[in-house]
């Protein structure tokens, strides 16, 4: 029996529709499989006045897989602004508009943050619907730490400015998560393991797609992997946690000393505790010392 046999599929009742009421809702779409759309979005775009998208052609054929018809509009980086005053008349008529990009939750390095922002300012109401999201698909799949995680986006596209913005990724303790193009994979891996060291990183390719893939291993190795060379489409990128390691008594010396000379024992300890990621009682005691109180 194999995984498309009908007879193990899902055939339960789920709980009824509930009405939709007048505002904004930002939907998750899927990001490859189509069975990932959630009940509550179909509700959500079937009652929809307007579906605002990134991409109406990509949106219409995805509501054509559902058999929905609605009215769409471009909202893409550029549109964006220029939907806010037809949203808002149709928010303050008691109308409901979804929100959507391509694939996955929006604003998620997708467009919409204009028009969420401009709503919430205007005091009417925005209703996220979970669902779908690439980075969080990758994040559990990857197999790496999760309880610390930061969120960078698509990292810039030469390597001079690339490399600067990792440089500020490198705080000790925390996973990575980047999306990448695929043209620019391999160089940009090579850079996060010049900048980074060779963490363990995984990257993840067409989730939950036919052929979704996983590459796991240091970022050095995974610069030269055959797989990481010019794939097509989009990447999601997860980059272990640094080993943290612990400032030897001289460099937290030398930290308090500079601070001391012109702050507090209080303030400078909060500044070099901040910095070397130290318990600050730890660092207060210190500066206590060096400071002959």
């Amino acid at each position: 029996m194999t995984d498309t046999d009908p007879s193990r599929l899902w055939s339960g009742t789920a709980p009824p529709p509930r009405r939709v009421d007048p505002g904004l809702y930002v939907v998750a779409t899927p990001i490859g499989n189509l069975r990932d759309m959630t009940l509550r979005a179909l509700d959500v775009l079937a009652a929809a006045d307007l579906v605002l998208a990134e991409d109406t052609r990509v949106s219409a054929r995805l509501l054509t897989a559902y058999g929905l018809r609605v009215k769409l509009e471009r909202c893409d980086d550029h549109a964006a602004v220029r939907a806010i005053p037809g949203v808002l008349e149709r928010l303050q008529a008691g109308q409901v508009v979804a929100l959507v990009s391509d694939a996955g939750t929006p604003l998620v390095s997708d467009p919409g943050y204009a028009v969420v922002k401009a709503v919430i300012e205007a005091g009417l109401p925005v209703f996220p619907l979970p669902g779908p999201s690439s980075l969080l698909a990758a994040l559990t799949g990857a197999g790496l730490p999760s309880d610390r995680v930061l969120f960078a986006g698509f990292l810039p596209a030469k390597s001079g400015a690339r490399r600067t913005a990792l440089e500020g990724l490198k705080t000790p303790g925390q996973t990575v998560v980047v999306f990448e193009s695929g043209p620019r994979l391999a160089a940009s891996l090579a850079d996060m393991a010049e900048v980074l060291g060779s963490r363990e990183a995984v990257v993840a390719r067409e989730l939950t797609k036919l052929h979704e893939t996983w590459v796991r291993g240091p970022l050095d190795q995974l610069a030269v992997d055959p797989r990481c060379q010019s794939p097509k489409g989009e990447m999601v990128v997860v980059i272990g946690p640094a080993d943290e390691v612990a400032p030897d008594e001289a460099t937290l010396d030398q930290a308090l000393t500079a601070e001391l000379a012109d702050r507090s024992v209080s303030e400078a300890a909060a500044r070099v505790a901040a910095s070397l990621g130290l318990p600050r009682k730890q660092v207060y005691r210190r500066a206590l010392e060096l400071s002959g109180q």
